[in-house]
């Protein structure tokens, strides 16, 4: 197996494997940081980015467009030496999504932000559909439920569905596409979280090694709902790779259940993310003993990590860092995807250039993520399915591996990185999988190179799984100088979808009381500096929460005076986020109460059950807008099972 990743004439293969010989190239000039300031009065958007490294590029062009336009129409040409752009011309809670294209002597870059001022709370989400893999179901009952309140509390719908490892996935996909044609405008998200049944397509390698090529991983077929998925074209037979077992993965044969499509046949409609460690054992060497945890505690694990990170209780500076061992590529520049994403996210200044701190001497990506932690991180190297040269510290390549990331406890909530073989995620041990298996905070990773991501709209509150729909819909709208396997099948979001970039603190220990002027409800305050609170209520005959407050209010008070009979109550944090992508409402997970009934608190650190008596803090699953679940032990007769009698079987088992 060749560890480099790229074409292969010798003078690169010599250059890529040893990644020290070369000087630092400057690949964040292959991207243009952008950044903004927002002002109300008068109200305009500021455009600030960094001016390149090495000449001053002959000019620049600013365009602008509504986040769901397709064309970027004319734009605004601004001189080589510009490096600000004022754009008076907007509106107060209206987002505006800009280009910058830089035009230097010998390359282009280009900078993308989701911008605006005081942009509206986004309060309704839609519906995610969660895939669950039954194996894990029983054992992971009190996570997943804490799971799916937490999808409420965020605004979520949820439909779950529990499948099993040997369902064919197009029997995975009947579900999911039942679900959108029941509600095509509201669902939009999938997570799947364990070994749900894996999607094959295509025959391709977009990291250009000869043995590599076949059918890689292809979970966007479950968020491709209208394209045409077929079996019956392509007859290819893997014959250069020694590796017999991966050698068959990669076979693709008329009829074997593996799509033919290497470019995605459609339009994607739904936001795929997942979460799954079958065959991680963490070995150090191919036949080496285990190292890590069982896939069903990597998998509590990552529940745990999930939920501590969306209630503010993992505290994670903002900020990114970058490590970069390919350097310019002829233009691919495989780094710029990190350092243009994530500018308008924590800011150009805010982002660690490794490379430059080390002058490419010394190795400091996984080490500085092990003593500190970063929001974003990017890092690129020649790879193996376990292994990305410069990352580590091992070898004369410096390589890091699998292990290393785990042992390492990588400290990056969303991760990017690039190197050969890893992409195709779906083998023992792969690196991009194993981000999500340190137990700090690491919750998201994807494999940014060919393609490029853009994850910019997570800036104005967008969550990541947007972006990765985003990514594999682009073809050309956003750009890099080269951008090879855009539109592809291979590219997949690692994590959930539904994550986004600025969790609020919640308030806490909501309860209510009956009064003779309705029910008063009292809770204490968040430690964010929050504008105030939105009180909502749902009751068993209504599944959807309705706002009750016209406002948020200032306090931690609120009396409902038209009470409802057994009505669940939900109090949310909203705070005004301001980022360097601007300023939006954005609200904190819910907290749920309940009156007349039992106390039952899932505890966030433990997820042990207790019960004291009083009234319910639903710190279990809300009833309400968890409209179904249907699991393996109903027999395809049955009806679907309501959310209620779901949560009263797993407790009763």
């Amino acid at each position: 197996m060749t560890r480099v990743a790229g074409v292969a004439f010798i003078l690169f293969v010599t250059v890529l494997i040893i990644p020290f010989s070369r000087a630092v190239e400057d690949t964040w000039d292959y991207s243009v940081q952008v950044d903004s300031v927002v002002q109300v009065s008068p109200a305009r958007i500021t455009l600030h980015w960094q001016q390149d490294t090495n000449a001053v590029p002959a000019s620049y062009a600013v365009f602008r467009k509504s986040p769901t336009s397709t064309s970027w129409g004319a734009g605004t040409t601004l001189p080589g030496t510009a490096t600000t752009y004022i754009d008076a011309g907007v509106t107060i809670g209206q987002a505006y999504e800009y280009r910058i294209v830089k035009v230097a002597a010998s390359y282009s870059g280009y900078g993308y932000i989701q911008t605006g001022i005081k942009i509206p709370l986004v309060e309704d989400r839609g519906t995610v559909v969660l895939i669950v893999d039954h194996s894990h179901a029983e054992n992971l009952a009190v996570e997943l439920i804490r799971l799916q309140q937490d999808f409420v509390g965020d605004g979520w719908n949820v439909l779950r569905h529990d499948v099993e490892r040997t369902d064919s996935v197009s029997s995975v996909k009947d579900l999911i596409k039942a679900d959108f044609e029941a509600d095509p405008a509201r669902v939009k998200s999938v997570f799947l979280f364990g070994h749900v049944p894996v999607p094959y397509s295509g025959k391709l390698n977009p990291d250009t090694h000869p043995d590599h090529v076949g059918a890689w991983p292809a979970d966007v077929y479950y968020g491709d709902l209208l394209g045409d998925w077929t079996d019956t074209s392509v007859n290819y037979r893997q014959t250069l790779n020694a590796d017999a077992i991966d050698a068959a993965r990669l076979t693709n044969l008329p009829g074997d259940g593996k799509f033919d499509q290497s470019t995605i046949p459609g339009a994607v409609e739904l936001e795929v993310g997942r979460v799954d460690f079958a065959n991680m054992p963490g070995r150090s060497g191919r036949n080496n003993a285990p190292t890590f945890p069982a896939e069903e505690e990597l998998l509590r694990q990552y529940l745990t990590k999930d939920h501590r990170f969306r209630h503010r209780m993992l505290t994670v500076q903002r900020r990114a860092i970058v490590g970069d061992y390919f350097g310019v590529r002829g233009g691919e520049a495989f780094s710029a995807s990190g350092y243009r994403s994530f500018a308008p996210l924590v800011g150009a200044i805010n982002i660690a250039n490794v490379n430059l701190a080390g002058d490419d001497a010394a190795t400091r990506w996984i080490p500085a993520l092990a003593a500190h932690d970063y929001l974003l991180a990017y890092g690129c190297g020649p790879g193996s399915y376990r292994t990305v040269d410069g990352l580590g510290n091992t070898g004369p390549s410096h390589d890091g591996n699998t292990v290393d990331m785990v042992s390492n406890n990588v400290q990056a909530v969303f991760t990017l990185l690039f190197g050969s073989w890893f992409g195709d995620w779906d083998h023992e041990d792969d690196l991009l999988r194993s981000i999500l298996a340190a137990p700090a905070c690491s919750l998201a990773t994807a494999w940014s190179g060919r393609p490029h991501w853009f994850v910019h709209p997570m800036g104005l509150g967008e969550t990541i799984g947007y972006t990765a729909r985003l990514t594999q819909n682009n073809t050309g709208l956003y750009q890099n100088e080269v951008n090879r396997s855009a539109n592809e099948v291979h590219i997949a979001l690692m994590g959930d979808p539904t994550l986004r970039l600025h969790p609020v603190a919640p308030g806490g220990a909501l309860r209510s009381t009956a009064t003779t002027v309705g029910t008063s409800l009292a809770w204490a305050p968040s430690p964010d500096h929050v504008v105030g609170y939105h009180v909502y209520r749902a009751t068993p005959a209504n599944a959807e929460f309705t706002r009750l407050t016209d406002a948020p209010v200032p306090n931690t008070s609120f009396v409902d005076s038209d009470p409802v009979p057994d009505a669940t109550y939900m109090v949310r944090a909203v705070k005004l986020e301001i980022t360097p992508s601007g300023s939006y409402y954005n609200a904190s997970q819910g907290i749920f109460q309940t009156p007349g009934d039992d106390l039952v608190r899932i505890d966030s650190s433990s997820a042990l059950i207790s019960s004291t008596g009083g009234q319910r803090n639903l710190q279990m699953p809300v009833e309400h807008r968890i409209a179904k679940s249907q699991s393996k032990e109903k027999t395809a007769a049955a009806s679907p099972e309501t959310s209620a009698e779901w949560t009263r079987r797993q407790w009763d088992r």
